[in-house]
């Protein structure tokens, strides 16, 4: 087993540990239906990522992850999947509430005839 510098893990596990608090602080706000916490977590999240990524592809370059670091690591990828599909499928729900609330104009199949009794003269010209 290479022995990991205690910086490098210390980095990892500071990273990684932002990311959890954050996808916790992002599920709290999905189960609330708390929009500006959604918002302001999602930023967080993403800022959160960004670093972790950036200091685990440094580590896995000298092959420095820890295997509990990189478990956790997975485990956050999961979650972070399921509150994209979490997402996802509230967005579908509400663009279909939005569809029956606010029907769209629908274009019209058949012209208006101008005149009573004039059925079919749009097609006999």
């Amino acid at each position: 087993m290479i022995e990991q510098p205690r910086n490098e893990a210390g980095t990892m596990e500071v990273a990684l540990a932002d990311v959890e608090r954050e996808l916790a602080l992002l599920g709290d706000a999905l189960r609330r239906r708390d929009d500006g916490a959604l918002e302001r977590h999602s930023v967080d999240l993403h800022r959160a990522l960004v670093r972790a990524v950036e200091v685990f592809t440094d580590a896995a370059r000298q092959g420095q992850v820890p295997p509990e670091l990189r478990e956790r690591l997975a485990v956050a990828t999961r979650l972070v999947a399921a509150h994209r599909e979490s997402l996802a499928r509230a967005t579908a729900a509400l663009d279909r509430a939005i569809d029956v609330l606010i029907p769209q104009d629908r274009p019209v199949v058949y012209p208006r005839s101008r005149t009573p009794g004039s059925i079919g003269s749009a097609c006999s010209s």
